[in-house]
C-alpha cells in the first residue's frame, strides 16, 4: 500500500545484502566490514549492520507490550496525556526557596517532585525536621502530584517516616502518592557507611516499609538505585548488574521480615542515561529482561518493572555548559522511546552550581517538547523489534548477568562492596575510559573538542550560607515504627563510589589557565600557503584550546625559518607548534624548529608524525592530549 501511495523506490532495482557488502568493501578499500565494528567499554560489539538473522523480530519473541512478563513495558496503551512521569529534582538548600521552585515548576508542566535531601545543605535541600517538610511542601497536593525522596547520607528510613508524618497532616492521608525510595545498599555504595550495620538497617527498613505501606497504599516504598555506579565511571553492564544484584540482596535480607511478594510491586528502579541514546534505549530494555528473569528464578509473580531514568551527571561539563542541553535532550529521547516510567532530566547548568530558573525550565521543557510536540509517547514500545536495539539489549543483558553472577559468588552485592571487589572492577572501567578521553577517542564537545575560550557563562543561583546539621529528626520514625528492633551493630563500611565527570581533567587545566595573570598562548609556526597549513593549524588551535591556551600566528604566513623566528619573538609566546603539509616538513620543519629554539622557544611541537632535530613532541589524531596540555602548562609555568 505504501508503494502505491509513494512509489519512491519503484524506479530502483532491489539491492541484496551481498551487493551492499561489496559496496562497503569498495569504500573501505578491502579492509572489510569488521574494521568499522566498534566496541563498548564492556567489550560488546556494535556492528554497522543488523538484520533479521540477528533478531527474529517477525516472530515477536518478546511478546507484546502490557503482557507478562512485561519485557516490552507495562502497558499496551500509553496514557494519552501523560505517557511518562515528568519528575523534576529539587536541590536548593533552602526549604523556602525549594517550595517556591516546586510550585512554579508544577504550574509549568512538572508532574511529580523529587527532593534531594542533604543535612549539610551542600548537595541538596536541608530538611531535617517535620517543620522543614511543612515549609518545603507548603501548598502541595501529594494526592495529585507525587512526592519522592532522593536520600543523602543514611538509609533514608528516618527521612521517609518524617515525610510520612507530613502526609498524616493532609486532608486525605491514604490517598497521598509518595515514593519513599528507601535503599540501604544504595546508601552504602554512595556514602561508604551504613549506621548500625546491615542487620539493623534492614530491620529498620522492614519496620518502616510495613508501617508506611499500611498508611499509604499508593506509595512506592523501596527504590533500587544503580546510578552511583554510572556516576563513578562504571559500564552499562556493571550498572545493570548492580540494579539486579542490589534488588536480590535487598529482598534476601528482607525475607522473613516482610512479605516479599507484596513488596515487589512497590519497588522502583533508577538508572542513568547518557547522550548515547541507542545504548540508552537498549539499557532500559535489558533492565526489564533481567528483572523478569530474577522474578522467575525467585518464583514470584511477574509484575511490570517500574523504571526511573535520570540523565547522567557525569556527562555534564562546566565549560560551554550550553552544550549540556544537547546531551540531556539525547538522554530524554532515550528515556521516552526506551519506555521509562519516570524521567528526570538534570538542569544543563547543574555542574556549575545550584540551578536557577533557566536550568530547570530547559530540563522541564525538554520533556514537554518530547511529549507534546514530538509525540514520543504516542506509541507503545516504539523501538520494539528493531534489530540493533533488541540484539544489543540481549548482549547487554548477558554481560550484566555475568557480572551479577560474579557479585553473587562474592557473597552478594553488600559483601562485594564491603570487600572492595566491585569497586576495583568499576575503577578498571573508569581508568580505561579516562585513557580514551585523554586521547579524545571519547570526545567531549565544548571541552576537549571545539572549546570556546571566550564563552558566555551559563547562569546559576546564588549559593546561600548554610550551617550543616547533624542529622534528621527521629520524630517520624518514633511515630510510625513500633516493632521491636535488634540492637545496633558496628557500622557497615565500604569504599564509597566516587562521583566523576568526564570533562573534569580538561576543566582543571582550563581553570588553571583562567587563573593565570595573562591568558597563556602558543605560537603556530605555519609552513607554506594557507591551503597547505590551514587544516593542521586548526587542529593544533583546537587541541591547545582544550587546555585554555590561545593559539597565535602572524597575519601573513612566514616565508622562511628566520621570519617564523621573528614572528615568534613578537608574539611573546614561550612555546610553539609547527603546522604544515607532510611534503614540506621534509625540507623545512627541522630548520624552522631550530630557528624557534634559537629565538627562545622552550618547547616545539609539530602537528603530524614527522620527527627531527629540535622537534620536541608531536600532536596527531590519537595522541595523549591531556599529557600534551599538561606539558604545555609546565613549560609556561601555569600553576596547577
Amino acid at each position: 500500500m505504501a508503494d502505491d501511495l509513494l512509489p519512491l523506490s519503484s524506479g530502483f532495482p532491489d539491492a541484496t545484502e551481498a551487493e551492499w557488502l561489496a559496496s562497503v568493501d569498495k569504500v573501505l578499500k578491502g579492509r572489510g566490514i569488521d574494521s568499522i565494528t566498534r566496541k563498548t567499554v564492556d567489550g560488546l560489539e556494535i556492528h554497522p549492520l543488523y538484520r533479521e538473522s540477528d533478531f527474529p523480530a517477525a516472530t515477536d519473541p518478546l511478546g507484546t507490550p502490557g503482557v507478562a512478563p512485561y519485557l516490552r513495558g507495562p502497558t499496551a496503551a500509553p496514557d494519552r496525556f501523560a505517557p511518562w512521569d515528568i519528575r523534576q529534582a529539587f536541590a536548593h538548600p533552602s526549604p523556602v526557596t525549594t517550595n517556591e521552585e516546586i510550585l512554579r515548576d508544577l504550574e509549568r508542566g512538572v508532574m511529580s517532585v523529587e527532593l534531594k535531601l542533604d543535612c549539610t545543605g551542600a548537595n541538596g535541600v536541608q530538611i531535617t525536621t517535620l517543620e522543614d517538610f511543612r515549609t518545603a511542601l507548603n501548598g502541595l497536593r501529594a494526592d495529585i502530584a507525587p512526592i519522592a525522596l532522593d536520600h543523602g547520607a543514611g538509609s533514608g528510613v528516618t527521612a521517609a517516616t518524617l515525610l510520612g508524618l507530613w502526609g498524616q497532616e493532609q486532608d486525605t492521608p491514604a490517598s497521598q502518592k509518595f515514593d519513599f525510595n528507601m535503599d540501604p545498599l544504595g546508601c552504602l555504595a554512595r556514602t561508604g557507611k551504613l549506621s548500625g550495620g546491615l542487620n539493623g538497617a534492614f530491620a529498620r527498613l522492614s519496620a518502616a516499609a510495613n508501617s508506611l505501606g499500611d498508611a499509604y497504599p499508593e506509595a512506592g516504598l523501596i527504590r533500587i538505585d544503580a546510578r552511583m555506579v554510572h556516576e563513578a565511571g562504571g559500564s552499562d553492564a556493571q550498572e545493570l548488574a548492580t540494579l539486579i544484584a542490589s534488588a536480590v540482596d535487598t529482598l534476601r535480607r528482607l525475607d522473613n521480615r516482610a512479605d516479599i511478594s507484596a513488596l515487589v510491586p512497590r519497588m522502583s528502579f533508577a538508572i542513568a542515561l547518557d547522550s548515547n541514546y541507542g545504548l540508552g534505549v537498549a539499557k532500559l530494555r535489558a533492565a526489564r529482561r533481567l528483572w523478569a528473569r530474577i522474578l522467575d528464578a525467585m518464583e514470584l509473580q511477574p509484575v511490570p518493572m517500574r523504571l526511573q531514568a535520570v540523565s547522567s551527571g557525569r556527562i555534564l561539563s562546566r565549560y560551554d555548559a550550553w552544550t549540556n542541553m544537547l546531551r540531556t535532550t539525547a538522554a530524554a529521547f532515550a528515556g521516552a522511546v526506551g519506555g521509562a516510567d519516570i524521567l528526570t532530566i538534570r538542569p544543563f547548568n547543574e555542574a556549575l552550581g545550584i540551578p536557577e530558573g533557566l536550568g530547570r525550565r530547559i530540563a522541564r521543557n525538554t520533556q514537554l517538547i518530547a511529549m507534546e510536540e514530538s509525540q514520543l509517547g504516542r506509541v507503545a514500545d516504539p523501538t520494539g523489534g528493531a534489530w540493533f536495539t533488541e540484539t544489543f539489549a540481549d548482549d547487554l543483558a548477558e554481560a550484566a548477568w555475568k557480572e551479577f553472577q560474579t557479585l553473587e559468588a562474592e557473597g552478594g552485592y553488600a559483601d562485594s562492596l564491603i570487600a572492595g571487589s566491585f569497586q576495583k572492577r568499576i575503577a578498571e572501567k573508569r581508568e580505561a575510559r579516562a585513557k580514551d578521553i585523554a586521547k579524545r577517542k571519547v570526545p567531549i564537545t565544548g571541552v576537549s573538542e571545539f572549546p570556546l575560550l571566550d564563552e558566555i557563562a551559563a547562569p546559576v543561583a546564588d549559593a546561600p550560607s548554610v550551617t550543616p546539621k547533624d542529622g534528621i529528626s527521629n520524630e517520624g520514625f518514633a511515630r510510625f515504627v513500633t516493632a521491636d528492633l535488634p540492637a545496633d551493630e558496628a557500622d557497615a563500611t565500604a569504599e564509597a563510589l566516587p562521583r566523576i565527570r568526564l570533562a573534569e581533567d580538561y576543566e582543571a587545566l582550563r581553570d588553571a589557565a583562567s587563573a593565570a595573570p595573562k591568558r597563556p598562548s602558543i605560537f603556530l609556526a605555519t609552513l607554506g600557503p594557507l591551503a597547505e597549513h590551514n587544516a593542521r593549524a586548526d587542529f593544533a588551535r583546537n587541541l591547545f584550546a582544550a587546555g585554555g591556551l590561545e593559539a597565535t600566528q602572524p597575519p601573513v604566513p612566514p616565508q622562511s625559518p628566520s621570519e617564523a623566528a621573528a614572528a615568534f619573538k613578537a608574539s611573546s609566546s614561550k612555546i610553539a607548534c609547527i603546522c604544515g603539509a607532510d611534503a614540506r616538513y621534509k625540507d623545512e620543519a627541522v630548520e624552522t624548529a631550530k630557528a624557534l629554539k634559537a629565538a627562545g622557544a622552550l618547547h616545539v611541537w609539530l602537528a603530524g608524525k614527522f620527527e627531527g632535530d629540535s622537534i620536541d613532541s608531536n600532536i596527531f589524531m590519537g595522541c595523549d592530549v591531556l599529557h600534551t596540555l599538561k606539558l604545555a602548562h609546565a613549560n609556561l609555568g601555569v600553576a596547577q
